[in-house]
């Protein structure tokens, strides 16, 4: 069994990858539930919702997509910081 090592270690987990799924996730359970309350709850119009249930769907819905991508653009800001720091390491 070799020990060698690689050229390009993997980084130190730093919190990247769980900003960015984390982020990822809550985009599309606000997209989803901003379909569901314009399609499946009775609709949006004017005056909002048609439904108690479409009233819960946009409340979901305003508050995943922000924090969404709140959360998406800080991990894909840090990955591309990372992938900055090691280009110019290894360069």
């Amino acid at each position: 069994m070799s020990t060698a090592r690689s050229p390009h270690p993997d980084p130190p987990d730093d919190g990247t990858r769980a900003l960015l799924r984390a982020g990822l996730g809550m985009l599309v359970a606000g997209a989803l539930a901003a379909l569901l309350a314009a399609t499946v709850f009775g609709g949006i119009t004017r005056q909002g919702p048609h439904t108690n249930s479409g009233w819960l769907a946009i409340m979901v819905a305003l508050a995943c997509l922000p924090f969404g991508l709140m959360l998406f653009a800080l991990g894909a800001a840090k990955w591309l910081r990372n992938r900055r720091t090691a280009r110019h390491l290894h360069g």
